[in-house]
């Protein structure tokens, strides 16, 4: 579904990712791992063409994705969760959740959106309240929704358990593991394995910007 082949990224002066290789198959869960700095999240901004590569590619289902604009990445089924959690402070949620619906041209938003709702009926419950209003967990199923409603055939997951309390962690987890036996592939990044070891079909350890033997 996704192959990254010996990708080389470079962040102004600095190289970031030197040669980095990954696959992941239809509806595998892999967690990309390694310490802060690694690479991990230049990693997920390549795939969405939030950076541009040095060298390399990036092929999804047969996509060259680096042939595409950053925007036309998400029609294609691919949803991200950024660490910071990106969301509009002044919009409500399910208006946050509606965002990249309404920028990829989505004429029908009922059917996905009754999918995150099913997935995370908490959110349905507090879907006029505004993003600034919400606490860091709940900010963070926020972004977890919204990548989901545009998701439908990769996700990519950036740190979706760091600074969150052990309750919410425990129900971002549950609502992850849910999503096994799909078709939906799953990136995961991570500093550490403590929230996901059980969730990933294959881990790949990341440092200094490439795999680093296990």
């Amino acid at each position: 579904m996704l192959e990254i082949d010996r990708l080389h990224v470079s962040i102004q002066s600095a190289q970031v990712l030197r040669g980095l290789s990954l696959s992941i198959g239809k509806g595998k869960m892999v967690g990309l791992i390694g310490r802060n700095g690694a690479g991990k999240t230049t990693t997920l901004r390549a795939i969405m063409g939030h950076l541009a590569l040095s060298s390399g590619t990036i092929s999804f289902d047969g996509h060259d994705l680096s042939r595409l604009p950053a925007h036309a990445r998400a029609s294609l089924g691919i949803g991200y969760m950024p660490e910071d959690r990106g969301l509009v402070p002044e919009l409500s949620v399910e208006e946050n959740i509606l965002v990249p619906l309404w920028a990829t041209g989505v004429a029908d938003t009922t059917k996905r959106l009754a999918f995150v709702y099913q997935v995370l009926p908490e959110l349905q419950e507090m879907r006029e309240r505004r993003a600034l209003l919400l606490s860091g967990g709940q900010q963070k199923l926020v972004a977890l929704a919204r990548a989901l409603v545009i998701g439908t055939r990769l996700l990519l997951l950036d740190e979706p358990f760091e600074g969150v309390a052990p309750a919410l962690s425990a129900r971002l987890s549950e609502v992850i593991a849910s999503l096994r036996g799909s078709d939906l592939s799953v990136l995961l990044a991570q500093s550490d394995l403590n929230h996901s070891r059980s969730l990933l079909d294959a881990e790949i350890m990341i440092e200094r910007g490439a795999q680093r033997a296990v």
